[in-house]
């Protein structure tokens, strides 16, 4: 999960899942405080990622109720690693596809494997690149949990994105809000505002937010 030049990632430990790297040098999407570590060795970040105790303050089940998804529905989660929300993501779509994305070639290993091991048919890892997720087909929705920080030119990410969306699509953004007692050091995070403007710029309106998450902002938007 590499993304920035020159940033790596180093968010640590407990808790966390999804490792992605949009645009730098490698940090975990979806982990609380792994700014400082490559994301090599899969199997010995998985027990940190896929957390138990992770749950209580993600609330998976309550992302994925908010993402509204069909059964037949096409998902990308981007900076998937592990599998902690594609895994479940996978469950609640089994008449659908669910794009589990990683720039880190051993968590699209990992990623591959589990969905072997747990007769996931429906999970598809994918190799995708600091400045393109390389989806192969287009998808109803998008999530990027602790990813967006991560991403280098972020409007011509999304901007790419958007062509691999379907009608009516959403992107879903899930990142550390300034306050959290976890995540990104301080400096390494963007306000939801922020991230509302630079999605507007690249080309997409915010449709909603929800607020229930205590660490995190979640936001969601559709392309203009």
């Amino acid at each position: 999960m590499r993304w920035r030049r020159g940033i790596a990632p180093s968010r640590a430990a407990a808790g966390a899942a999804l490792v992605l790297a949009l645009g730098s040098a490698g940090a975990p999407a979806q982990t609380p405080h792994t700014h400082d570590h490559a994301f090599r060795g899969a199997e010995a970040w998985a027990r940190y990622f896929d957390d138990p105790a992770r749950d209580a303050w993600q609330k998976p089940h309550q992302v994925i109720q908010a993402l509204a998804l069909a059964p037949d529905a096409a998902v990308a989660d981007i900076g998937a690693g592990t599998g902690y929300f594609a895994v479940r993501l996978a469950h609640v779509t089994p008449q659908g596809r669910v794009y589990a994305v990683d720039v880190e070639p051993d968590m699209v290993r990992y990623l591959a494997e589990r969905a072997g091991r747990e007769r996931l048919a429906n999970l598809v890892a994918v190799q995708g690149t600091p400045d393109d997720p390389r989806l192969p087909a287009k998808v109803d929705r998008a999530l990027l949990v602790n990813v967006y920080h991560h991403i280098g030119d972020r409007e011509r990410y999304f901007r790419r994105l958007g062509a691999h969306l379907g009608p009516g699509a959403e992107v879903a953004i899930i990142d550390f809000t300034r306050a959290s007692p976890m995540g990104p050091p301080a400096r390494e995070r963007i306000p939801p505002e922020q991230v509302i403007a630079e999605m507007q710029r690249a080309g997409y309106r915010l449709a909603r937010t929800h607020d229930f998450l205590p660490n995190q902002f979640f936001l969601v938007f559709r392309a203009d």
